[in-house]
């Protein structure tokens, strides 16, 4: 018998340019390469249809989503609210597959009388609540800090009920634990990043320069990125390029100040993987705990040295095969350390060994198959 399968993303996956999307889209791929049919229902505001999409799924389907007032809600979180859309849920219920929703975002119909008695997967990307405490903490904006406080505070409230009405995939053991412990979850899973098939290019000896690379817009990253020329490069006089998506003014503008640094702003995906591949340290510091952070994992397959904060690889077992620092006189010391050395082969083979160990796509898919359509999986509520 046919295996179907609708997916509820939270934005459309491709291009995977961006840490969320990378998994999503990977994911179609896995599963559909072991035969499951899948319908695809996409959140859209603003990358549009995409026909590569079509290679992978039986259906594809997109919806708009709210934004502004429109999506405000006293109860519900702006990014479960913004994607409350009784158009998916009338196409879900014209039949009985199961459904995997891609983050808490696209988690209302697990609310909805009409699927108590449907197969119901949620993929955690974060513990959001704790994701939007950190923006809180990240950002400068008054604006910005008081919708991040609100969404914390709604969405702890929103997870703390979800978490009792459904199965979950989380990417940490640290985010499963936070919901074993605060949420009292029971039906939870470990699912490790679904990773594109990166041709591993690195090289072993030098590089030319450090690097730093993230979605830019992101207030945590541009928080990580000022932090850096700032706090660390500044005062140790190293190459430092900066790349990734829609850099703020105040930037662009600060890492102009130093003839040592630089920013290359939106990046192709080929020129951010030529990048990555000719930077001789990677540094990736974090101000986010939640989650597994895909650059990090870009870095450490495609990339040579890395230096990481205990934020950036808590609960990823990553720890082994990074070079630890937390304030900035740990970072100044180790990359002038670091700058000097080449880097090895030993530590090139290290690295694949405990990569290959964690992620592979395929077995996360047959793993996905068989606690969807496995009979001893806890997947009715």
């Amino acid at each position: 018998m046919d295996k179907h399968l609708h997916i509820v993303s939270f934005n459309v996956p491709y291009p995977a340019n961006y840490g969320g999307v990378v998994d999503v889209f990977y994911k179609l791929i896995a599963l559909q390469q072991l035969g499951v049919k899948i319908h695809l229902h996409c959140f859209d505001y603003g990358r549009g249809a995409q026909e590569e999409l079509n290679k992978y799924c039986e259906s594809v389907h997109y919806y708009k989503r709210e934004t502004g007032h429109k999506a405000i809600s006293r109860k519900l979180p702006y990014i479960v609210a913004s994607r409350k859309n009784e158009e998916l849920l009338e196409r879900l219920l014209l039949d009985e597959h199961p459904i995997l929703m891609e983050g808490v975002h696209c988690s209302y119909l697990i609310f909805d009388k009409r699927f108590e008695d449907r197969k119901c997967f949620v993929r955690l990307h974060n513990v959001e609540y704790q994701y939007y405490k950190d923006l809180f903490n990240s950002s400068r904006s008054m604006i910005k800090k008081l919708y991040y406080w609100n969404e914390s505070r709604l969405l702890h409230k929103y997870e703390s009920a979800l978490a009792k009405k459904a199965v979950f995939w989380g990417v940490t053991e640290k985010d499963n634990e936070v919901y074993r412990r605060e949420f009292g979850c029971k039906n939870i899973d470990l699912l490790p990043l679904y990773l594109p098939q990166w041709e591993n290019t690195t090289l072993e000896g030098m590089g030319s320069y450090c690097l730093y690379h993230g979605d830019l817009s992101v207030d945590a990253n541009e928080k990580a990125a000022k932090w850096l020329l700032e706090e660390v490069f500044f005062k140790i006089k190293l190459p430092l390029v900066i790349a990734g998506k829609n850099p703020s003014e105040d930037l662009v503008e600060l890492s102009h100040l130093y003839n040592h640094t630089c920013i290359v702003e939106n990046p192709s995906e080929k020129e951010m993987q030529d990048m990555i591949a000719k930077a001789h340290i990677h540094v990736l510091p974090s101000f986010t705990q939640t989650g597994m952070k895909v650059k990090l994992l870009n870095a450490l397959i495609n990339g040579k040295h890395c230096v990481a904060n205990d934020a950036t690889v808590e609960g990823t077992d990553l720890a082994d095969i990074c070079h630890l620092a937390n304030t900035a006189a740990e970072f100044q010391k180790m990359i002038s350390e670091l700058f000097e050395r080449p880097f090895s082969a030993k530590e090139r083979e290290k690295r694949q060994a405990l990569i290959n160990s964690h992620f592979n796509n395929q077995r996360n898919a047959e793993k996905q198959i068989q606690w969807i359509w496995g009979e001893n999986h806890p997947a009715h509520r």
